[in-house]
């Protein structure tokens, strides 16, 4: 769903970036006041477990593929608030060290997927009591509402999308949205399963799911050249069908960009090793951004003080 830079224009992106920074800042004041200490840990693997799954493609139609984008599960995890915070810190790293979306995207990206996104996501979630109707139905939410913003904005930036191309997007995005319903829901399950009344019980110990999400995000991203797809993901996807290239904007060059660390080792090995430090650098950035959350809260006033 990563939108690339060059293809929205000015006003637009600079809109969104004057609409997502603000409202990240009043989503990280709310963090604060809600965000218990014992969740700190929580955010740095649950960050480090979604780059690390989103970097696992699946087909999802012909030319097309697919990946968990997992906003909704993190807002069932650790609350929408911390969730979005760490989406927002996951897609500033894929951007900046990966030049997996757009820089000057950026903002457009923050508040379809991690902001609206988190909140579609969270909503079915508190419809349903935590169900797994509302589990399915909110990550496949979370998927459509971020898909369809991207899809708006590049619309709005000028980017051609006839009937047909959009149709075809349409059919891709749902079959997406299903395979993300489908997949939050087996994790959900396999959570619940390794520690019962996890998500109902925040403040239970979280030591198991800290070990499972560590483990889990350590296997995805070593074997994720394995299961990497030709094939563009949704957005590009689109953008190829409507016949648009991106000009070339250029504004720096990673080392590690798309997720290669060396074009002089074996492509699984570079993207392997890539993968894991981007684990460690989501992990630890998430980690500084929780304990600063918890630092700068207010100590509560005693009576009588």
């Amino acid at each position: 769903m990563h939108i690339p830079d060059g293809f929205l224009k000015f006003p637009v992106w600079a809109a969104m970036d004057a609409v997502a920074i603000p409202v990240v800042g009043v989503v990280a004041w709310r963090a604060q006041r809600n965000f218990q200490d014992n969740r700190v840990p929580l955010m740095g693997v649950m960050g480090a477990f979604i780059f690390a799954a989103q970097m696992i493609n699946f087909p999802v139609g012909s030319g097309t593929s697919g990946h968990l984008v997992g906003a909704a599960l993190l807002s069932f995890t650790l609350g929408p608030a911390a969730a979005a915070i760490v989406m927002t810190a996951i897609l500033a790293i894929q951007a900046l060290v990966f030049q997996d979306g757009g820089v000057l995207a950026l903002g457009a990206n923050v508040f379809n997927m991690a902001l609206a996104g988190v909140a579609a996501g969270y909503l079915p979630w508190l419809l349903f009591g935590g169900r797994q109707v509302g589990i399915f139905l909110g990550a496949a939410l979370s998927l459509l509402v971020s898909a369809f913003l991207a899809l708006a904005e590049l619309m709005i930036s000028g980017v051609p999308m006839p009937v047909p191309v959009l149709a075809v997007s349409v059919g891709l995005f749902l079959v997406s949205a299903v395979m993300e319903g489908a997949i939050t829901l087996v994790v959900v399950q396999a959570i619940e399963r390794i520690q019962p009344g996890f998500l109902r019980r925040p403040a239970a110990s979280h030591r198991k799911i800290l070990a499972f999400g560590a483990l889990a995000a350590t296997v995805f991203a070593v074997t994720a050249a394995i299961f990497v797809s030709e094939t563009p993901d949704g957005i590009v996807s689109v953008l190829r069908r409507a016949g648009v290239s991106a000009p070339s904007v250029g504004l720096f060059h990673s080392p590690v960009a798309d997720y290669q660390l060396d074009s002089a080792m074996a492509p699984w090995l570079s993207r392997s090793l890539a993968g894991l430090a981007g684990l460690v650098i989501v992990y630890v950035v998430c980690l500084v951004i929780a304990r600063m959350i918890t630092a700068s809260r207010p100590v509560p006033r005693r009576e009588g003080a």
